[in-house]
């Protein structure tokens, strides 16, 4: 299979309001589908042909092995007593060490597994709950495996990620198409997961994987002033944001968002307060009711060992041991709207504020000519990218030590998970 050939999801017939196309290119979601009020919306901005996430790169791809930035150089790492050394390498301005550095994991062919080469990160008990991967059509394991020095970056680190569709409950398995909804009733279309787990063959390294996907849920109806998502309602459940530096670096300090009413997000539209220069910042999630394991003792890794099951309930079914939401984005334009729940700390909200559009291309659902460098690509604004991981650089602050220090160790499994259910409520027109 070629890297930039699409594995197509789809839900099952009765439901086929949902499916995304993933590149094994940086693991890319190419094009995320719903169909509602008689439309086909795509809902991640991108290039049209799978080849341009080379050049047009962090559009819906994995980032890795560490989101985000971080100093170049030399690092002493130690967790648990395990010591190593990470050596950070330039790919941003003069300082700066860019989403796991020059050739990260959005660079790379992840592989599909398949029964002669099954996932070895999942449990039996987990994939128990999934079809064959012979039969599979609602999901896909990738495997990429980094190996020890890569970027700087100590001991080799295996990889495997889940990508699955979850269907609506039976009571919301149904097309929406117009007249299907009552005025103010939301329906439930589905649910888009992944699941991250990786193990490391030595010492300790660093690991603080997430997916760089921007969303617009107006795009695609191509009319006025649809490219830009300041008309979108967005809910961050965050109480900081983290203090950075002039290169974007985490500074050690917080602000709180009562401080900075700009970044209070409870629902209103995106443009309400929209700074000069964007949005590009990481939000700290306020304490939630229940926490799920980022990472577990490698011990703890047996056939009966279950953290998927839950994961995969239809919406509107019993939440379990799961957390509660942290982000909504939805337009009130197309009606859709996307519920986020995550086991990491925060999130960094960017508004593709440095866009460019005489460089790359945008898809012709959403108006473009889908010709590379043509002049018609996305312009700053035009989407509301969601990267759910850990705090930037937490190695790297001794309060972190031996806690939610975004390292791992030979002897635990990292285990990082986003679900985001797609809803649809009609819109009035």
């Amino acid at each position: 299979m070629s890297e930039f050939e699409p594995v197509l999801l789809t839900l099952p017939s009765l439901a086929p309001s949902l499916a995304v196309e993933i590149l094994p290119f940086g693991l890319t979601f190419h094009r995320v589908f719903v169909q509602a009020d008689g439309r086909t919306h795509d809902i991640v901005i991108g290039p049209e042909d799978p080849r341009g996430h080379i050049t047009q790169k962090y559009t819906n791809t994995i980032i890795g092995r560490y989101a985000n930035r971080i100093p170049v150089g030399a690092h002493q790492i130690e967790r648990n007593g395990i010591k190593a050394e990470v050596v950070a390498k330039l790919n941003e301005g003069s300082r700066v060490s860019l989403h796991g550095g020059p050739v990260g994991f959005d660079s790379l062919p992840w592989t599909l597994l398949t029964p002669e080469s099954p996932p070895t990160l999942f449990t039996e008990a987990e994939l128990a709950h999934l079809p064959p991967l012979s039969a599979a059509t609602s999901h896909g394991i990738f495997r990429l495996v980094s190996p020890d020095g890569d970027q700087g970056y100590p001991g080799t680190l295996t990889t495997e990620v889940l990508i699955a569709l979850v269907p609506p409950a039976e009571q919301e398995r149904k097309y929406v198409k117009p007249g299907d909804s009552a005025a103010g009733a939301e329906w439930d279309l589905g649910s888009i997961l992944y699941v991250y787990r990786a193990t490391v063959d030595k010492g300790v390294t660093p690991v603080n994987l997430t997916q760089h996907w921007g969303f617009n849920l107006e795009a695609s109806l191509k009319g006025e002033n649809t490219l830009s998502v300041k008309n979108h309602n967005i809910t961050i459940k965050a109480d900081r944001i983290v203090a950075r530096d002039t290169d974007s670096l985490n500074t050690g300090n917080y602000i709180q968002v009562s401080d900075a009413t700009e970044h209070l997000h409870e629902g209103q539209k995106i443009g309400d307060k929209y700074p000069k220069l964007g949005y590009d910042d990481y939000y700290m999630f306020a304490p939630r009711t229940v926490e799920t394991p980022k990472r577990f003792p490698s011990s703890d890794f047996k056939p009966q060992l279950d953290l998927l099951g839950d994961l995969l309930n239809p919406s509107g079914t019993p939440r379990g041991i799961r957390p509660e939401p942290v982000v909504e984005l939805s337009s009130d334009k197309s009606g859709l709207k996307l519920v986020f729940e995550t086991n990491q700390d925060g999130a960094m909200f960017y508004s593709n504020a440095w866009a460019n559009p005489a460089i790359g291309a945008r898809k012709k659902i959403h108006g473009g000519s889908g010709i590379k460098d043509h002049g018609d690509g996305y312009v700053p604004g035009t989407a509301a990218f969601l990267e759910f991981h850990d705090t930037l650089a937490a190695f790297l602050d001794p309060a972190n030590k031996d806690g939610n220090d975004t390292l791992l160790t030979s002897d635990e499994v990292y285990h990082n998970y986003v679900r985001c259910d797609v809803r649809f409520q009609q819109p009035a027109h």
